[in-house]
């Protein structure tokens, strides 16, 4: 069974605290009734949608998408289902199974729905700390953040400082807890702190 957890992007999708600007737009250039073809020109961030971080984004100077290793990104993952907690803490991280070199996704109330939850379930700091000392490569979560509203962004830096992979705006309301062969494949573009990406999970 193939399950895909990506967002699908359209312009009316949830984005980050619902700003406008955050919207993706599209644009028809060609139609048949004016042409023999059609075209569609699309305007988003990068951080639209399901999305893998880089470095870059929360450390100067850091690593960008040039870095990126489809090793570490298809492999298997293990999805711990969090419906239940409001946060993720080392002591909630605490009572799972969790191993070197795991992928970690995180299957929230954050999946259960569509619209942007400004109180969206996080990892803390002290939670990453925890993922950190684990030596996992990498994290997924169902929120369009790893973490909110927290000074100097620790989670973020915490993680990518020591080259541990996020992905964020996953779709897992319908995944259940277990482990899986993942895939996820940003699109190649050059030099940028966040790309795109289609994840499936396969059982």
């Amino acid at each position: 069974m193939i399950y895909d957890i990506s967002m699908m992007i359209h312009q009316d999708m949830q984005v980050y605290k619902n700003k406008a600007e955050k919207k993706p737009s599209f644009k028809t250039l060609e139609n048949h009734q004016d042409n023999h073809v059609h075209e569609t020109e699309i305007k988003m961030g990068l951080h639209t949608g399901t999305h893998v971080d880089y470095p870059l984004h929360m450390i100067q100077d850091g690593k960008t998408s040039d870095n990126e290793s489809l090793l570490e990104l298809i492999g298997t993952c293990k999805v711990l289902d969090l419906t239940e907690v409001d946060v993720i803490d080392e002591e909630i991280l605490s009572r799972y199974n969790i191993d070197e070199d795991d992928f970690i996704l995180f299957k929230t109330k954050n999946s259960l729905s569509d619209d942007f939850i400004f109180d969206f379930v996080y990892l803390t700091a002290d939670g990453a700390d925890y993922l950190k000392k684990k030596k996992i490569r990498g994290v997924g979560t169902d929120a369009l953040g790893i973490e909110r509203s927290q000074p100097d962004h620790p989670t973020h830096k915490l993680l990518l400082e020591d080259d541990i992979i996020i992905i964020e705006g996953l779709r897992l309301k319908d995944i259940k807890e277990a482990q899986y062969e993942m895939v996820c494949l940003p699109l190649k573009i050059n030099h940028v702190e966040a790309v795109p990406a289609r994840v499936i999970l396969i059982d």
